[in-house]
Protein backbone atom coordinates (compact mmCIF):
# COMPACT_ATOMS: atom_id res chain seq x y z
CA UNK A 1 0.00 0.00 0.00
CA UNK A 2 1.82 3.19 -0.73
CA UNK A 3 1.99 5.67 1.77
CA UNK A 4 -0.29 8.32 1.91
CA UNK A 5 1.01 11.99 0.94
CA UNK A 6 0.22 14.81 3.17
CA UNK A 7 -0.83 17.70 1.20
CA UNK A 8 1.19 20.59 1.27
CA UNK A 9 0.90 23.96 2.91
CA UNK A 10 0.28 25.44 -0.54
CA UNK A 11 -2.36 22.88 -0.99
CA UNK A 12 -3.96 23.18 2.32
CA UNK A 13 -7.69 25.73 1.73
CA UNK A 14 -6.50 28.75 3.55
CA UNK A 15 -10.07 30.45 5.21
CA UNK A 16 -11.43 32.92 2.69
CA UNK A 17 -10.51 36.47 3.85
CA UNK A 18 -13.57 39.07 3.74
CA UNK A 19 -13.12 42.49 1.48
CA UNK A 20 -12.84 45.22 4.21
CA UNK A 21 -14.59 48.51 2.89
CA UNK A 22 -12.51 51.70 2.50
CA UNK A 23 -12.31 53.55 5.67
CA UNK A 24 -14.62 56.83 5.24
CA UNK A 25 -12.24 59.86 6.59
CA UNK A 26 -14.72 61.86 8.32
CA UNK A 27 -13.17 65.42 8.23
CA UNK A 28 -14.52 67.64 11.16
CA UNK A 29 -16.05 70.86 10.06
CA UNK A 30 -14.26 74.16 9.44
CA UNK A 31 -14.01 76.29 12.05
CA UNK A 32 -15.98 79.55 11.79
CA UNK A 33 -13.63 82.38 10.56
CA UNK A 34 -14.72 86.21 10.32
CA UNK A 35 -12.93 87.52 6.47
CA UNK A 36 -12.92 90.85 5.75
CA UNK A 37 -12.38 92.31 1.88
CA UNK A 38 -9.66 94.14 1.77
CA UNK A 39 -11.01 97.59 0.96
CA UNK A 40 -13.64 96.87 4.17
CA UNK A 41 -11.16 96.12 6.15
CA UNK A 42 -9.18 99.45 4.72
CA UNK A 43 -12.48 101.15 5.49
CA UNK A 44 -12.73 100.20 9.05
CA UNK A 45 -9.18 101.26 9.94
CA UNK A 46 -9.02 104.87 8.39
CA UNK A 47 -12.66 105.21 10.66
CA UNK A 48 -10.80 103.87 13.76
CA UNK A 49 -7.74 106.17 13.05
CA UNK A 50 -9.35 109.48 12.05
CA UNK A 51 -9.54 110.84 15.78
CA UNK A 52 -9.13 109.38 19.49
CA UNK A 53 -12.53 107.75 19.72
CA UNK A 54 -14.68 105.36 18.84
CA UNK A 55 -16.36 104.52 15.70
CA UNK A 56 -19.49 102.00 15.24
CA UNK A 57 -21.22 100.57 12.15
CA UNK A 58 -22.93 97.44 10.85
CA UNK A 59 -20.91 94.74 8.26
CA UNK A 60 -22.87 94.00 5.13
CA UNK A 61 -21.98 90.44 3.94
CA UNK A 62 -21.94 88.32 0.93
CA UNK A 63 -25.46 86.72 0.74
CA UNK A 64 -23.22 83.55 0.49
CA UNK A 65 -20.73 83.52 3.18
CA UNK A 66 -22.73 85.70 6.33
CA UNK A 67 -19.24 85.77 7.62
CA UNK A 68 -17.44 87.35 4.64
CA UNK A 69 -17.52 91.36 5.09
CA UNK A 70 -18.17 93.17 1.82
CA UNK A 71 -18.50 96.50 3.43
CA UNK A 72 -18.33 98.67 6.46
CA UNK A 73 -20.70 101.08 6.60
CA UNK A 74 -21.44 103.71 9.27
CA UNK A 75 -24.97 106.15 10.49
CA UNK A 76 -25.02 109.15 12.23
CA UNK A 77 -23.49 108.14 16.03
CA UNK A 78 -22.36 110.61 18.79
CA UNK A 79 -19.06 108.94 19.33
CA UNK A 80 -16.62 109.44 22.63
CA UNK A 81 -13.24 107.56 23.76
CA UNK A 82 -14.93 105.20 25.30
CA UNK A 83 -18.68 104.98 24.01
CA UNK A 84 -20.44 104.92 20.81
CA UNK A 85 -24.53 106.48 20.17
CA UNK A 86 -26.33 105.40 17.05
CA UNK A 87 -29.01 107.88 16.24
CA UNK A 88 -32.31 105.72 15.99
CA UNK A 89 -33.64 107.64 12.84
CA UNK A 90 -30.32 106.65 11.19
CA UNK A 91 -30.13 103.64 12.23
CA UNK A 92 -34.29 102.61 10.67
CA UNK A 93 -33.17 104.54 7.42
CA UNK A 94 -29.94 102.16 7.12
CA UNK A 95 -31.89 99.19 7.49
CA UNK A 96 -35.08 100.60 4.94
CA UNK A 97 -32.36 101.38 2.50
CA UNK A 98 -30.60 97.85 2.53
CA UNK A 99 -33.75 96.33 2.18
CA UNK A 100 -34.24 98.14 -0.62
CA UNK A 101 -31.48 97.06 -2.41
CA UNK A 102 -32.48 93.11 -2.03
CA UNK A 103 -30.58 92.21 1.25
CA UNK A 104 -31.61 90.09 3.79
CA UNK A 105 -31.39 91.59 7.68
CA UNK A 106 -29.24 88.82 7.79
CA UNK A 107 -26.59 90.66 5.75
CA UNK A 108 -26.57 93.82 7.04
CA UNK A 109 -28.00 93.60 10.90
CA UNK A 110 -26.17 90.83 12.57
CA UNK A 111 -22.35 91.95 12.76
CA UNK A 112 -21.62 95.09 14.81
CA UNK A 113 -18.35 96.55 14.52
CA UNK A 114 -16.89 98.52 16.34
CA UNK A 115 -13.70 100.38 17.03
CA UNK A 116 -11.59 101.07 20.32
CA UNK A 117 -8.92 104.23 20.63
CA UNK A 118 -7.04 101.94 23.23
CA UNK A 119 -4.62 98.59 22.69
CA UNK A 120 -7.34 96.74 23.73
CA UNK A 121 -10.52 95.21 21.94
CA UNK A 122 -11.90 93.55 25.14
CA UNK A 123 -15.02 94.39 25.03
CA UNK A 124 -16.43 97.21 28.17
CA UNK A 125 -19.30 96.60 30.10
CA UNK A 126 -21.22 99.15 28.19
CA UNK A 127 -20.66 96.87 25.18
CA UNK A 128 -21.55 94.00 26.40
CA UNK A 129 -24.97 95.02 27.81
CA UNK A 130 -25.37 96.91 24.26
CA UNK A 131 -24.93 93.55 22.27
CA UNK A 132 -27.22 92.24 24.47
CA UNK A 133 -29.84 94.50 24.35
CA UNK A 134 -29.67 95.07 20.89
CA UNK A 135 -28.66 92.35 19.42
CA UNK A 136 -30.69 89.71 21.81
CA UNK A 137 -33.35 88.65 20.04
CA UNK A 138 -31.63 87.58 16.96
CA UNK A 139 -31.11 84.24 15.95
CA UNK A 140 -27.45 84.67 15.94
CA UNK A 141 -25.44 88.09 15.50
CA UNK A 142 -21.82 89.33 16.52
CA UNK A 143 -19.37 91.55 18.10
CA UNK A 144 -16.46 92.59 16.97
CA UNK A 145 -13.71 95.21 18.11
CA UNK A 146 -10.65 96.59 16.47
CA UNK A 147 -8.13 98.03 18.74
CA UNK A 148 -5.59 101.39 17.99
CA UNK A 149 -2.58 98.78 18.19
CA UNK A 150 -4.43 96.28 16.00
CA UNK A 151 -5.56 93.48 18.65
CA UNK A 152 -9.39 92.34 17.34
CA UNK A 153 -12.04 90.55 19.15
CA UNK A 154 -14.76 88.96 17.56
CA UNK A 155 -17.65 86.89 19.50
CA UNK A 156 -20.24 84.84 17.59
CA UNK A 157 -23.20 84.61 19.87
CA UNK A 158 -26.19 82.17 19.26
CA UNK A 159 -29.74 82.71 21.10
CA UNK A 160 -31.02 79.73 20.00
CA UNK A 161 -31.84 76.63 21.74
CA UNK A 162 -29.60 76.74 24.71
CA UNK A 163 -27.54 79.40 23.61
CA UNK A 164 -23.92 80.27 23.31
CA UNK A 165 -20.70 81.89 21.96
CA UNK A 166 -17.73 81.35 20.84
CA UNK A 167 -14.63 83.81 19.84
CA UNK A 168 -13.49 83.28 16.43
CA UNK A 169 -10.37 84.39 14.36
CA UNK A 170 -10.15 87.44 12.19
CA UNK A 171 -8.76 87.08 8.76
CA UNK A 172 -8.27 89.68 5.55
CA UNK A 173 -9.62 87.92 2.42
CA UNK A 174 -6.44 88.92 -0.23
CA UNK A 175 -7.46 85.90 -2.57
CA UNK A 176 -10.56 87.62 -4.47
CA UNK A 177 -10.30 90.30 -6.19
CA UNK A 178 -10.88 93.78 -5.40
CA UNK A 179 -10.72 97.51 -6.03
CA UNK A 180 -9.10 100.03 -5.07
CA UNK A 181 -9.20 102.22 -1.61
CA UNK A 182 -11.94 105.32 -1.41
CA UNK A 183 -10.47 107.65 1.06
CA UNK A 184 -12.68 110.86 0.09
CA UNK A 185 -15.76 108.80 0.11
CA UNK A 186 -14.68 107.94 3.67
CA UNK A 187 -14.00 111.06 4.27
CA UNK A 188 -17.50 112.46 3.13
CA UNK A 189 -19.02 109.49 5.60
CA UNK A 190 -17.26 110.66 8.40
CA UNK A 191 -17.54 114.12 8.07
CA UNK A 192 -21.17 113.42 7.72
CA UNK A 193 -21.85 110.73 10.63
CA UNK A 194 -19.65 111.06 13.25
CA UNK A 195 -20.05 113.45 15.96
CA UNK A 196 -17.34 113.55 18.43
CA UNK A 197 -18.19 114.57 21.95
CA UNK A 198 -16.27 114.51 25.20
CA UNK A 199 -16.82 111.75 27.59
CA UNK A 200 -18.89 111.83 30.25
CA UNK A 201 -19.57 109.52 33.20
CA UNK A 202 -22.99 109.53 35.09
CA UNK A 203 -22.88 109.17 39.07
CA UNK A 204 -26.08 107.33 39.59
CA UNK A 205 -24.92 103.79 39.13
CA UNK A 206 -28.37 102.99 39.29
CA UNK A 207 -29.50 104.74 36.52
CA UNK A 208 -30.37 102.59 33.35
CA UNK A 209 -28.91 102.97 30.13
CA UNK A 210 -31.34 104.62 27.45
CA UNK A 211 -32.59 102.69 24.45
CA UNK A 212 -30.34 104.62 22.08
CA UNK A 213 -26.90 101.79 20.90
CA UNK A 214 -24.34 102.27 23.31
CA UNK A 215 -25.51 105.87 24.99
CA UNK A 216 -24.26 106.51 27.92
CA UNK A 217 -26.09 107.58 31.73
CA UNK A 218 -27.80 111.24 30.74
CA UNK A 219 -28.20 112.13 34.68
CA UNK A 220 -25.72 113.65 36.61
CA UNK A 221 -22.44 113.92 34.10
CA UNK A 222 -18.95 114.88 34.59
CA UNK A 223 -15.98 114.85 32.46
CA UNK A 224 -13.45 112.76 32.36
CA UNK A 225 -9.79 113.10 30.37
CA UNK A 226 -9.54 111.29 27.28
CA UNK A 227 -5.99 110.48 27.77
CA UNK A 228 -6.87 108.50 31.29
CA UNK A 229 -9.02 106.27 29.86
CA UNK A 230 -6.09 104.99 27.22
CA UNK A 231 -3.98 105.30 29.84
CA UNK A 232 -5.70 102.78 32.29
CA UNK A 233 -6.52 100.67 28.75
CA UNK A 234 -2.75 100.26 27.97
CA UNK A 235 -2.15 98.99 31.70
CA UNK A 236 -2.02 95.50 32.42
CA UNK A 237 -4.91 93.44 33.09
CA UNK A 238 -3.06 93.01 36.92
CA UNK A 239 -1.87 96.48 37.16
CA UNK A 240 -5.86 97.78 35.79
CA UNK A 241 -7.17 95.25 38.35
CA UNK A 242 -5.65 96.55 41.09
CA UNK A 243 -6.31 100.67 40.39
CA UNK A 244 -10.09 99.59 39.80
CA UNK A 245 -10.34 98.07 43.31
CA UNK A 246 -8.73 100.39 45.01
CA UNK A 247 -11.33 102.81 43.34
CA UNK A 248 -14.07 100.51 44.75
CA UNK A 249 -12.60 100.86 48.07
CA UNK A 250 -12.58 104.98 48.20
CA UNK A 251 -15.95 105.86 47.58
CA UNK A 252 -14.90 109.36 48.95
CA UNK A 253 -13.21 109.84 45.25
CA UNK A 254 -16.40 109.04 43.61
CA UNK A 255 -19.34 109.16 45.89
CA UNK A 256 -21.43 112.95 45.99
CA UNK A 257 -19.71 116.24 45.74
CA UNK A 258 -16.02 114.74 47.64
CA UNK A 259 -14.02 116.42 44.90
CA UNK A 260 -11.65 113.38 43.61
CA UNK A 261 -12.30 112.43 39.83
CA UNK A 262 -15.49 115.01 40.13
CA UNK A 263 -14.76 118.67 39.79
Amino acid sequence: MPPTTLPSKSESKQPEKTPQKPRRIVQPPAAPVLRFSPVAWAKLLYFRDRQETEVGGFAVTSPSDLLKVEDFITVKQDVTVASVSFDDQAVADFFEAQVDTGRKPEQFGRIWLHTHPGGSPVPSCTDEETFARVFGSCQWAMMFVLARGGKSYARLRFNVGPGGSIIIPVDVDFVTPFGPSQQEAWEAEYKANINAMAWTWGLESHEPLGKDLGKPSTLDRVSVPDDWMEELEAMEPAERQLIMDELSARPDLWGGNQGGFYE
